[in-house]
């Protein structure tokens, strides 16, 4: 949970600097718009801040109204490209909106899959649109959230990560490979959290979660 007090914010520094902390505060990956900055000070005074810490490579404008922290590789020894699941939820605080990953977003986010899509969708509350981030698509398109109010976000990737793959392509590895990414401590809230979804989906999450708190941890 971000804290001011845990990045040293206090009200004496200037816009910039509690900018930067907040930023700091999310860590490397984190993308968000100016939108949440807008506590902190005027739009222009926000606008200002981001072009100065763009301008000293502190942060990255990915598209227009973007920013990243970037991420750095010690082994490239350079930064990565943009994490688009993030840049995807910098758009949905931007505009409000509700936002579902799609099945490929969701297979890589849990780590079933290691291919990098040349496009990746998300389902949403607002209009379709699409955005280029580097030579990756980033599509929303507008659909019926009728399974993706979920009260946790790791609920609806698990969902629409197990629809993805379907009932004959879960196996006990694949659940194990959930289990983990949920890790120990999610694993009852997501089961309470999905209770209302397809049959056949929630017997495979039941069968992931009720394995790892019986066994008390994700090793299955």
């Amino acid at each position: 949970i971000f804290s001011y007090r845990s990045v040293g914010l206090n009200m004496g520094q200037t816009v910039e600097q509690q900018v930067l902390a907040r930023v700091y505060g999310h860590g490397r990956g984190w993308a968000f718009s100016p939108k949440d900055f807008l506590h902190l000070g005027s739009r222009k005074a926000i606008d200002v801040a981001l072009i100065r810490l763009t301008n000293a490579a502190t942060i990255r404008r990915v598209v227009r109204g973007i920013y990243d922290y970037p991420r750095f590789s010690d082994f490239l020894n350079q930064h990565l490209g943009p994490d688009i699941h993030q840049v995807s939820l910098a758009y949905a605080r931007k505009f409000g909106w509700s936002i579902q990953p799609g099945s490929a977003a969701a297979l890589n986010l849990i780590g079933l899959s290691t291919q990098v899509p040349s496009q990746y969708v998300y389902y949403s509350n607002g209009p379709d649109r699409k955005y280029m981030i580097d030579k990756t698509a980033l599509q929303f398109e507008k659909t019926p959230l009728k399974e993706t109010r979920f009260r946790m976000e790791e609920t609806g990737i698990v969902v629409q990560a197990i629809k993805a793959l379907g009932q004959k392509g879960i196996t006990s590895d694949v659940r194990r490979t959930i289990r983990e990414w949920l890790g120990p401590n999610k694993l009852s809230k997501v089961l309470k959290d999905a209770e209302r979804i397809t049959d056949w989906v929630y017997a495979e999450i039941k069968e992931i979660c009720t394995e790892g708190m019986s066994t008390g941890d994700t090793n299955g």
